[in-house]
């Protein structure tokens, strides 16, 4: 252990703190490596190179685009050969693609304009990059573990459940509450009955008949419900419809009277 005890170790070796470095170690020139630009593919790395510099990726420059893709590869080359596998194989492809727009245009099939080599890379890089995109989008998005945490609380329960002490007084009161709710129900039996608005016409036109008026509050008949008040009521509507009544009033608020229609002889 050191003579200063608090003092702070600068790394673990073994599970044994280390508070200096060991004279004999050891750093490979490889072990560090820094890279200021990651790309996660050569569609990555060729966008990057047509962004940063405001190319018209409908109208890539393929000479300056090359060039430094190009200066990259031969980077990642000398360091990461398998990983420049990838990248040697688009070189390949913008290769071609110059090489296809030197020569002179030919024409699709069944079109007047000519085929542009470039097509299929710049279908390939928009289709990357609203990928790329919508990756960042979700990213941005709350992750579980990364921007909030599920929250967990623990509470100690006894292992018997303890049940409230109830009185007989709380049963009395729970019965009686049940009886007043079995009051408030109650059950009643609808029949339909057959009124015939046309037989209830003949009714008022035999009362009519052989007088010279009749009040109109003495046609209907209270004590037979408000049923026969309702149907009675149709059928001197439909008889005053008809014309075979007439209903008539002195003046405002007058009583009314109700009489056969007259018909001349």
């Amino acid at each position: 252990m050191p003579d200063v005890i608090d003092q702070v170790a600068l790394a673990r070796l073994y599970g044994e703190p280390l508070f200096a470095l060991p004279q004999d170690l050891y750093i490979p020139p490889d072990a560090l490596e820094v890279f200021l630009e990651a790309f996660e593919g050569p569609l990555d790395l060729l966008l990057y190179l047509i962004r940063k510099q405001n190319f018209n990726i409908l109208d890539i420059p393929m000479l300056s685009v090359t060039r430094q893709y190009l200066v990259y590869v031969d980077e990642i080359r000398s360091r990461n050969l398998e990983l420049a596998a990838e990248y040697l194989l688009m070189a390949a492809m913008l290769i071609e693609i110059k090489s296809r727009m030197l020569l002179p245009p030919k024409k699709q099939e069944g079109s007047d304009e000519a085929e542009d080599p470039r097509a299929e890379l710049v279908r390939r890089l928009l289709e990357y990059e609203q990928m790329k995109l919508a990756a960042l989008q979700l990213n941005n998005l709350p992750h579980f573990g990364r921007d909030f945490v599920k929250a967990q609380v623990f509470i100690e329960q006894a292992l018997a459940p303890r049940f409230p002490d109830v009185a007989i007084v709380d049963l009395q009161d729970a019965w009686r509450d049940i009886l007043k709710r079995a009051k408030l129900v109650q059950h009643h039996k609808i029949t339909r009955e057959e009124l015939s608005v046309r037989e209830y016409m003949s009714t008022i036109l035999k009362r009519l008949h052989g007088r010279r008026f009749v009040e109109f509050e003495d046609i209907f008949d209270p004590s037979k419900g408000s049923t026969v008040l309702v149907v009675t009521f149709i059928a001197l509507l439909e008889l005053a419809k008809e014309t075979l009544i007439e209903i008539t009033q002195a003046e405002a608020f007058a009583p009314i009277y109700v009489r056969l229609a007259y018909t001349p002889a």
